[in-house]
């Protein structure tokens, strides 16, 4: 009975407990507090450990912000810089307006899927033309607001401000460009419109180099000391780059941002041009008047200077390291060519060691090829020309008789646009192929789809073509990640006849100094500006046109071959070149407007930064 009444008794009760009960309540008071502190000690240690390595671990991300580091001190920005010449994996002031995209070698440059454009899922095309071929206005809701002073309120004083120039400055433009993640051989997906990956063009390396570049890791296979650690005076001299850029961007903010670039006049300034005649071998025979024995070299001690501000001169060094990791590609007809030989000039003149420049595929001229590619080595960045000249495709097709005929294809863009939509700047151009007598007369020339037009307006057909283009532009394009340029009509001053029937200008010494002499602004940059007005992705509008009327003294002329053909011998005035330029010429004032508009945008940036 006493053992029954033991064992139904509550430990807890008021009477007896057993031996057992007592040490049973001993262990667990005991076991109570070294239980509690345990697992104090062990949650500190876990949350020290996690923190440690959040802290020190390298981020898999490379968008850290370059604007902090920009405009923060600068000896936040002296470590972890490399070895490599003028280079290092140093951030790109660049990256302060576009965000991280890959980098790769220039023989494959592909990219990841977070870094490269993302097609816009909102946007919607252009709008259509009427049913009669008339320009029709697009409609208001899919119009991007036009800047106060945009070259769309004037055909004469222009503005180089975007068409869309407020979406740019809430754009997240601010990511590490240098330090990048991409693997190569990442091929196009399309199902997934925020992320979608874009191959970049694919250049081949220089087969004449004995140096093998790795754009992606800025290092080079020649060298013995890439990934070495950086000597205080490097880590000195990366921080001097960078301070010059601020500087710079500070030095002419105010004075820029509501300047007509465009409204101006050309000044004697002793000090040009850019680079010195001759010093630059890449220069194509047919922009190299000195050189084909040009007498004169007034021409190249002129500026292009607005009436509301002086454009700064464009110094090479900050440009490239503005473009570090980057890609800036001309595409278009043979004015942009021009365009393109004047930067890569005035670049490859900035650097110090010039046989860290070379194209891509070790090519020495620049006519005939459909694409060309300068890589800067220190620099990690190319500047590259693609040849389309309508910016649509030029098609073939064969006629109820069996006879191939030549037509020009409005509805699809040109082939190389797969090369290039992956660029963070593009500068387009078209218009001097559309002057021509094919395209002039539009008779069974222009085809859309299965539709050959037995006649069509060439104003008409510029349009279909700029609308193609704006759609491919907004669908291809990410205006968070690249910048798009359109160079305007480049003025000729054929005297006496066309390119191809007499025309002349090698009398011409001097510019037009007269008003009146200049000719009326282009109706087919009319039509452009309209196609503009019609995108949500913002387009940058270079309107060189009236400020190249001044200059019929800088052309080629009869200066456009060092040796002349026996034909032309005998009648060497009737083979001028009155429509291209003259290298060093005006060219180099395009580029020159060019880098005023990078630095406009990154000064707006980071205003906006400051707000936010």
């Amino acid at each position: 009975m006493a053992s029954d009444a033991v064992k139904y008794m509550p430990i807890h009760g008021g009477g007896t407990t057993t031996t057992t009960a007592a040490d049973i309540k001993s262990f667990f008071s005991a076991l109570k507090p070294k239980k509690t502190s345990t697992f104090a000690y062990a949650f500190v240690i876990t949350f020290v450990s996690f923190t440690l390595f959040f802290a020190f671990s390298p981020s898999p991300n490379s968008s850290s912000p370059w604007f902090s580091n920009i405009f923060t001190s600068s000896s936040t920005t002296t470590t972890s810089v490399s070895d490599n010449t003028s280079g290092s994996q140093f951030s790109s002031i660049f990256s302060y307006i576009l965000p991280n995209v890959t980098s790769t070698k220039p023989t494959n440059r592909s990219s990841d899927a977070t870094d490269r454009i993302s097609v816009n899922a909102t946007s919607s095309p252009l709008n259509s033309n009427s049913k009669n071929g008339t320009l029709q206005a697009p409609a208001p809701e899919t119009h991007t607001p036009i800047a106060k002073n945009s070259t769309f309120e004037s055909p004469i004083v222009n503005e180089t401000n975007p068409v869309a120039k407020n979406n740019t400055l809430s754009h997240p433009l601010l990511s590490d460009k240098s330090s990048t993640t991409g693997s190569n051989n990442q091929s196009r997906t399309t199902t997934d419109t925020a992320t979608v990956k874009r191959n970049q063009t694919t250049v081949p390396a220089p087969s004449k180099t004995p140096v093998s570049v790795d754009l992606k890791t800025n290092s080079s296979s020649s060298s013995n000391s890439s990934t070495a650690s950086s000597t205080p005076e490097k880590q000195t001299k990366n921080v001097d780059l960078v301070s010059s850029v601020k500087q710079e961007i500070e030095k002419w903010s105010e004075s820029l941002k509501n300047c007509e670039f465009f409204d101006g006049e050309w000044i004697k300034d002793d000090s040009y041009p850019l680079y010195k005649p001759g010093s630059c071998k890449l220069i194509d025979e047919q922009f190299n008047c000195i050189s084909n024995g040009r007498p004169d070299k007034d021409f190249q001690k002129l500026k292009w200077k607005p009436k509301k501000c002086s454009l700064p001169r464009l110094n090479g060094a900050i440009l490239l390291e503005m473009l570090r990791g980057r890609r800036l590609v001309f595409v278009g007809d043979s004015l942009n060519r021009n365009m393109w030989e004047s930067l890569v000039c005035i670049l490859k003149g900035s650097v110090k060691d010039e046989t860290k420049v070379y194209e891509a595929r070790g090519r020495h001229h620049f006519r005939g090829e459909a694409e060309y590619s300068f890589v800067f080595q220190d620099y990690n960045c190319t500047v590259e020309f693609f040849v389309s000249p309508f910016l649509v495709q030029e098609w073939e097709i064969v006629d109820k008789k069996g006879t191939k005929k030549e037509t020009l294809r409005l509805d699809l863009v040109g082939k190389s646009s797969e090369q290039y939509k992956g660029a963070d700047i593009i500068v387009f151009n078209t218009g001097h192929w559309w002057t021509h007598e094919k395209t002039s007369k539009g008779e069974d020339y222009y085809q859309e789809g299965s539709n050959v037009y037995h006649e069509l307006a060439v104003l008409e057909a510029f349009r279909k073509a700029l609308t193609t283009w704006g759609r491919w532009v907004e669908k291809n394009v990410n205006p968070a990640k690249s910048l798009v340029f359109f160079r305007g009509y480049s003025a000729s001053h054929f005297s006496g006849g066309q390119w191809n029937s007499g025309g002349a200008c090698d009398s011409e010494t001097e510019p037009i100094k007269n008003d009146t002499y200049l000719t009326p602004y282009p109706s087919k940059m009319k039509v452009l500006e309209k196609v503009l007005r019609g995108m949500k992705t913002p387009v940058t509008y270079l309107n060189i046109t009236r400020l190249t009327d001044y200059r019929k003294d800088g052309h080629p002329s009869v200066y456009r071959k060092h040796s002349l053909s026996e034909k032309e011998k005998k009648t060497p005035l009737l083979y001028q070149d009155c429509s291209h330029w003259c290298l060093p010429g005006v060219p180099d004032s395009w580029n020159e407007i060019l880098y005023a508009e990078l630095l406009v945008k990154l000064n707006q940036l980071s205003q906006t930064q400051r707000k936010t």
